[in-house]
């Protein structure tokens, strides 16, 4: 059988990737990003390439995580005469962005603080771990002022729905709790191979954290978001008083002012940090 040439060669997915082949959406997606001539961009799941290659050609600074190793291999080749490009194999899941983003050892004197350099996100994120990866970008939100993902139509429905829509729940709350969610534009099946059964939509995230304005304890609030959407058909009551007392439940949902027969997701970003913090308070009180 004849060897077919490397560059003939077509990779097939194996991760559930669905690689977008419409240069023009392509083109589009990136100039989302705005000007990015100074800056530096971080692409999650490069896959071929296809916006690595707009990329490459117009940031200061690329970094681009792909897990796939025959993909990242080629993508190094693709690439390696690119000084500003730099092809990291692995998981964006488990890479500590610190080490990407943050000082280097020796790289400052003691005594001066080094302000984190801001990156830009882009990325075509596999549909089974966007939400994944999206809580993981939110914890080194530090590092990111601007976001830009195509993500299936049904997630990003999800992420700009507002509080007391049937699409509104955790990953809602949590991203309008780390970043202004804008909807930009939607993608056929056709715009990828191979073609997914469903619509994509790219969304720009704008990092702006309302946790300092509504909470004091982050990791607490976000436990308690969890809670609130455990079973997102139950009562707020049903869900919360699997983590807290009846008792000091009732009485936060009575100094919150929310009836205890309401689902999470008619509450409001500011009305949900109201009744975590009644609940934290009267928790710390007993």
């Amino acid at each position: 059988m004849p060897r077919v040439p490397a560059a003939r060669r077509i990779v097939k997915p194996k991760l559930g990737q669905h690689f977008l082949v419409d240069g023009a959406a392509a083109l589009r997606i990136v100039e989302s990003l705005g000007d990015i001539s100074d800056g530096t961009v971080l692409e999650i799941g490069p896959g071929r390439g296809v916006l690595t290659e707009i990329l490459a050609k117009r940031t200061r600074r690329l970094i681009a995580i792909e897990l796939d190793r025959v993909l990242a291999a080629q993508l190094r080749m693709n690439f390696g005469l690119y000084p500003n490009v730099e092809i990291i194999e692995g998981d964006v899941l488990s890479i500590d962005l610190d080490t990407v983003f943050g000082p280097k050892p020796g790289s400052t004197r003691p005594g001066i603080v080094q302000t984190a350099e801001k990156a830009r996100v882009i990325g075509n994120l596999p549909y089974f771990i966007t939400s994944d990866i999206l809580l993981r970008l939110f914890r080194y939100r530090r590092y990111f002022d601007e976001i830009v993902l195509l993500v299936q139509k049904e997630v990003a429905d999800r992420l700009a729905a507002k509080p007391g829509k049937s699409d509104y729940g955790l990953l809602s709350a949590t991203a309008q709790l780390y970043a202004r969610v804008q909807k930009l534009f939607t993608l056929p099946p056709g715009a990828f191979s191979p073609p997914p059964k469903v619509y994509s939509t790219v969304v720009r995230l704008t990092i702006a954290s309302r946790v300092e304005e509504l909470v004091r304890d982050e990791p607490g609030f976000i436990a308690f978001l969890k809670l609130s959407f455990g079973q997102k058909r139950k009562t707020l009551w049903n869900n919360l008083k699997l983590g807290y007392e009846a008792e000091l439940l009732r009485a936060a949902l009575d100094e919150a002012g929310v009836k205890p027969n309401l689902r999470a997701e008619v509450l409001s970003l500011e009305k949900s940090a109201a009744l975590f913090r009644a609940l934290s308070d009267a928790k710390s009180a007993s």
